[in-house]
């Protein structure tokens, strides 16, 4: 008896390892087709779908398996039956593979083939598919691990198998990353604001965007892509591996990560990333503490008791009359019976002596503060950030006469990309007119102490901002704030590095 003409579509995959024997997609699709034709099922190319390069231990990765999964549970269904070379190709985990085949068969009406796994009817052929699924999600388990040695032993000799940051491009494949001149200008500024002009992270992200610099992904600065810059070993001639999950993206501990020697070349010195790193590890890491992210207040974990000296811990507490947030600080020494000291204040009363002595700190002919550490010196400024923007107007300027010297473009739209054009010349121009040279003075430590203070205050004094911002600000110029509940002041301890 001649079988039912079904309607069917086709799932190809080729899988991330080459190492697997697997066919090609041209070999997978020849051999689907073969089968369709032979069992009377009519494949439209609408409903063929394929992916290069996918892994198969997680669907929502896959975006082409979610669009036929979508497309089977239309009503009605386009196909009743999905094709596939192997089970493998299906999915990669068991527990996936049983959901979707369940719900494409439950709810859809539609079944999944494999062409070359052929199973018989009945709960036999359900234990065989079964088997075939736990086989194929064991075999994916020991590929990943054999996997994931050789890429630790490809790290430890130093070699580099990661998409390069800003500053570097892969121009050969298997071969390490070379450095790209403008962007490396970027970074070494970056490294130079934040351990020499001892800039904070949202300062020295305005100043690149008021620039017109981008990141890799040409995106604007924020803090957090800063931050990745100032953390990534790369940039001093070292491979870093093995950092994250690469599911959950989570950072792993320290202990699991590999460092060790790049062949690449650096683009600041190991001096200068140390500097970076401790000057991190010591604002936004205190002494082994909860970063500033999870502190109760922008004032915690600064303000010491003027009794025994311990850090006041911040309580969270709601004012009822207006049904909003503040804190209450206590010495640590108090609460655990240490100390005698009645030291508690107010969030409330608190904050507007802090900005009051911080203001009143910018005014001062003179200003107490203890110096921290050396300074390295690498040689970089915005002059020269600014230069290699204008060197990327001249490249655009070609290609858009090339585009129309080649028919690509008309005069009209030659004439509005060539406007455009000279207008970002013009404001890179003007913005180098106006940028000075740096040359530093015999001793303008004050100045720019004053400075630093200034930007800080504007900062914390604006509601704008976060609390971990205000946080991580006070922190980059302030050691410690012993308050004074007798007089109602503070007294701020302001550092320089």
């Amino acid at each position: 008896m001649k079988e039912t003409l079904k309607s069917g579509a086709l799932y190809i995959r080729v899988s991330t390892h080459g190492k697997q024997e697997e066919l090609s997609p041209a070999a997978q699709k020849r051999l689907l087709l073969k089968y369709a034709k032979e069992h009377n099922i009519v494949v439209s190319k609408d409903y063929i779908y394929e992916e290069k390069g996918v892994s198969g231990r997680k669907a929502d990765r896959r975006p082409q398996f979610m669009e036929m999964i979508s497309a089977a549970k239309s009503n009605p269904s386009p196909f009743d039956v999905i094709l596939v070379w192997k089970f493998s190709r299906f999915a990669r985990n068991q527990e996936e593979s049983i959901v979707y085949k369940s719900l494409l068969r439950r709810k859809c009406n539609v079944e999944v083939v494999s062409v070359s796994e052929p199973l018989v009817e009945g709960p036999f052929g359900s234990l065989i598919e079964r088997i075939i699924e736990w086989m194929d999600e064991y075999y994916s388990i020991r590929l990943s691990g054999e996997v994931f040695r050789g890429m630790s032993e490809k790290a430890l000799k130093g070699g580099y198998q990661a998409r390069p940051p800003l500053g570097y491009a892969i121009v050969k494949k298997g071969e390490p990353p070379v450095i790209i001149p403008e962007e490396a200008e970027i970074v070494k500024y970056i490294f130079d604001k934040y351990v020499n002009a001892h800039m904070g992270l949202f300062e020295i992200a305005r100043s690149l965007n008021a620039l017109g610099a981008k990141t890799s992904h040409g995106k604007a600065f924020e803090r957090r892509s800063i931050e990745y810059i100032l953390q990534n070993p790369t940039y001093c001639g070292m491979i870093r591996w093995n950092r994250t999950e690469n599911q959950t993206n989570a950072i792993k501990e320290k202990s699991e990560w590999i460092i060790t020697e790049g062949s690449h070349p650096a683009i600041i010195s190991k001096e200068l990333f140390q500097a970076a790193e401790e000057r991190y590890q010591r604002e936004y890491k205190p002494r082994g503490t909860r970063p500033s992210s999870t502190y109760r207040h922008w004032l915690s974990g600064l303000v010491k008791c003027p009794a025994c000296g311990r850090t006041m811990i911040a309580k969270s507490l709601i004012d009822k009359r207006y049904n909003r947030h503040y804190c209450y600080f206590t010495c640590y020494g108090y609460s655990k019976g240490k100390c005698d000291a009645k030291t508690s204040v107010s969030s409330k009363k608190l904050e507007p002596c802090v900005l009051e002595g911080i203001k009143a700190a910018t005014g001062s002919a003179r200003i107490a503060f203890a110096r921290k550490a050396p300074i390295i010196k690498e040689n970089v400024g915005e002059m020269q950030i600014l230069k290699e923007q204008l060197a990327k107007i001249a490249t655009k300027e070609k290609r858009i006469k090339d585009a129309y010297m080649n028919g690509i473009d008309t005069m009209e739209e030659y004439k509005e990309n060539k406007q455009i054009l000279l207008g970002e010349r013009k404001e890179l121009e003007e913005k180098i007119s106006c940028c000075q040279p740096e040359v530093p003075e015999a001793d303008d430590t004050e100045i720019e102490m004053k400075n630093r203070i200034q930007n800080v205050y504007d900062l914390i004094s604006d509601d704008s901002f976060s609390d971990q911002e205000k946080s991580e600000a006070l922190r980059s110029i302030v050691e410690k704030i012993v308050y004074n509940r007798d007089t109602d002041t503070a007294d701020i301890y302001f550092y320089y590095l």
